[in-house]
């Protein structure tokens, strides 16, 4: 390949990158806004200024679409999240908490749980759902072990923090529908009291 073949490859490469990333931002908006039924190819298309075709070109199906933006995002959350804090983000769990249970509000849990909605009755999306749903289970209750410092050798440790990703996903289904604020704010607090005599100090 010469040197112009090159500069124009990459250029290229960034242009569908830049149109995946587009894609897939459009899919969490759309589903979070329209539920699985309302949302298309060519809703999503039409709200990331590309075309159909191209949609198609980078996700063939519309479970590869939402499955794939879903799984995005969430990997992206965990990332920021994980940013959020220092090495010792232990010394303030009252944060650690509040922060985890932000994961459970906003688009991507809405988009999350229509797709979980969907894949009860739809049998090509329920596989990729359930793998989806397992890695990114998996994948944020390290991050909480983490952030918490908590020992998970210790008898149950492991069972207290997945108590508190429960009760988050909980406070994210009460806010769907009212703004819930005031009493996830008294339950954050509340918890990261638990935490501390649960957990003990990191």
């Amino acid at each position: 390949m010469n040197t112009v073949d090159r500069a124009e490859r990459v250029p290229k490469q960034d242009r569908s990158r830049a149109t995946r990333q587009r894609l897939l931002e459009a899919a969490v908006a759309c589903l979070a806004e329209h539920g699985w039924a309302g949302s298309t190819v060519s809703a999503v298309a039409e709200r990331a200024g590309v075309s159909r075709g191209a949609a198609q070109h980078h996700f063939p199906t519309r479970e590869d679409l939402f499955t794939a933006a879903v799984e995005y995002v969430a990997e992206e959350r965990s990332t920021a999240l994980r940013a959020l804090f220092p090495e010792d983000a232990a010394e303030d769990r009252h944060a650690v908490v509040a922060a985890l249970v932000d994961l459970y509000t906003g688009p991507l849990f809405r988009a999350a749980l229509h797709l979980w909605v969907a894949a009860t009755n739809e049998d090509q999306l329920r596989p990729r759902v359930t793998e989806l749903e397992s890695r990114a289970g998996r994948e944020i209750h390290r991050i909480a072990v983490d952030l918490l410092g908590a020992d998970e050798t210790l008898p149950g440790v492991r069972e207290t923090v997945q108590g508190l990703l429960d009760m988050a996903r909980g406070l994210g289904l009460a806010n769907l529908l009212t703004d819930d604020t005031a009493r996830r704010e008294r339950v954050v607090a509340q918890w990261a009291g638990l935490l501390e005599e649960a957990l003990g100090r990191p």
